[in-house]
């Protein structure tokens, strides 16, 4: 497949199939992934391939309070877990909310998972200052995460992104014996896709991109 079709076909795959994805063929995907940028070049990318029914349980069970707040604040009208607008939903809320199927059945019918984790004694955080959440750190990680999407779609499979995990790191660092100094950045369900998307609706470059400034004009195409 072209590199630009697998950039503007890789999607977001929660539905799978069933079909197996074997060690053969993510070890393929991993293979390739590696090669993803990461600061100072210092790889502190790890994986956990998580196969297990009962290790998967396990993790579910742990991801749920933040599944049920995630899905309590759009209920609410809320963009979840933002950081500029604080929250108006109650604890009591929150418990009293279901975690949503959508999120949480992917971790049940992918053909595996992938818990992707930093070191962060390697990271150079340089936002750390700021007064506002650190986001610097995911560019010695997310390249990495994405890489495994792009490679998963080239060999016929999909998966997607997600953070809830991030959510509960504690937890999730003892269940699977993490090192603390690790953070949890994303696990990744893998599987075949129920269906293949080939167009993907994104806002156009003119919407995205301006020319000098923020406020500058837009950067058109020629």
């Amino acid at each position: 497949m072209e590199l630009y079709e697998v950039m503007r076909t890789t999607f977001a795959a929660r539905e799978y199939t069933g079909e197996a994805l074997s060690d053969k063929t993510l070890y393929e995907i991993l293979e390739n992934a590696r090669f993803a940028p990461s600061g100072g070049n210092r790889q502190g990318n790890r994986i956990i391939v998580v196969r297990k029914s009962e290790t998967r349980d396990q993790l579910i069970k742990l991801l749920e309070p933040a599944a049920k707040r995630y899905h309590a604040q759009v209920k609410a009208g809320e963009s979840p877990w933002n950081t500029i607008y604080p929250t108006k939903v109650t604890p009591e809320d929150i418990e009293a909310t279901e975690a949503p199927t959508r999120l949480m059945e992917p971790y049940k019918t992918a053909s595996v998972l992938l818990v992707v984790t930093v070191d962060l004694k390697v990271v150079a955080s340089t936002d750390q200052h700021l007064d506002r959440v650190g986001i610097i750190s995911g560019a010695s990680i997310y390249p990495f995460v994405w890489n495994i999407l792009m490679a998963a779609r080239q060999a016929g499979y999909g998966g997607t992104i997600t953070t809830l995990a991030a959510a509960e790191e504690t937890y999730v660092q003892k269940l699977l014996r993490i090192p603390s100094e690790f953070a949890v950045c994303a696990v990744l369900p893998l599987g075949k896709p129920v269906k293949q998307l080939t167009k993907l609706k994104r806002l156009p470059v003119e919407e995205i991109a301006t020319r000098e400034r923020f406020d500058g004009a837009q950067f058109t195409k020629p």
